[in-house]
């Protein structure tokens, strides 16, 4: 992280505030929990699985026992209030970033648009196409620049209510140091029919209002992994690692990868 992070002239975000570099490193500490204050997400991030439940619940009494104070509940109020409005600037955004991406593409490149994606998957369905169509491609190739106000105005919605009336207030009202909910839901198997099913995610807040997370394993559910979410206030890197870190050392539940030849969810 440390080498990753810091201005890249190519992408406007990362130019807007220029941290101190920050050694990552010196920030683990196993008794990194030891009085910070984290808040428990539960609305709209619990109630979809009941074993997810029960591990989340055990990695905040493992927190608890670590040292944090506990400030539960700690709700984000405009959890699942813009999601239409993410989703807006995800197709507006995604168009014109790919679109820069292809530009720079050697000559002879055989793709410069979006159109020209959808257009070459068509052309090549039964390889390309064979179970789902490309609804999103096509979305997104209907909007237009990141000038068109319908764009702006879905961001300003995203903006404040992920920063301003979302993270920001519920870190100020609670004086929390970090927040965590579970990552996600036991993973779910491709429906052909109706494609994927949702079994609860938190990675919506921070990626929308682009404040900081880390996810780490609190246990597994069929074999595969659950994850715990550490969410932060902006620039907090360092200290979510610390968290995240006090919780890895505390619980040990990490296990190596391992091939499982099916899925018994």
């Amino acid at each position: 992280l440390g080498v990753l992070a810091g201005a890249d002239p190519r992408d406007p975000v990362t130019t807007t505030r220029r941290p101190a570099a920050v050694d990552y490193v010196r920030a683990l500490d196993a008794a990194g929990l030891r009085g910070a204050r984290i808040g428990v997400a539960r609305k709209t991030y619990t109630g979809y699985s009941a074993v997810t439940d029960a591990a989340f619940e055990q990695a905040v009494r493992a927190m608890k026992d670590a040292g944090a104070v506990i400030v539960d509940p700690a709700d984000i109020g405009t959890a699942g209030k813009f999601d239409d409005a993410e989703f807006e600037v995800l197709l507006y955004e995604f168009k014109a970033d790919l679109e820069t991406y292809l530009r720079t593409l050697p000559a002879g490149a055989r793709a410069r648009t979006l159109d020209d994606l959808i257009a070459f998957n068509k052309a090549h369905a039964a390889a390309e196409l064979p179970y789902f169509g490309q609804e999103i491609f096509e979305m997104a190739a209907k909007k237009g620049p990141l000038s068109t106000p319908a764009y702006r105005k879905a961001l300003d919605k995203c903006r404040l209510l992920s920063r301003t009336q979302g993270l920001d207030a519920t870190f100020a009202k609670h004086r929390l140091d970090a927040l965590v909910a579970p990552t996600q839901g036991p993973p779910s198997t491709i429906d052909l029919v109706n494609g994927e099913k949702s079994t609860g995610s938190s990675t919506t807040p921070c990626a929308v209002a682009g404040h900081p997370a880390i996810t780490v394993p609190m246990g597994y559910a069929f074999g595969l992994p659950l994850g715990v979410t550490f969410m932060g206030r902006p620039w907090s890197e360092a200290a979510l690692l610390k968290y995240a870190y006090a919780f890895e050392q505390a619980t040990k539940h990490r296990q190596p990868p391992r091939y499982l030849a099916t899925a018994e969810l």
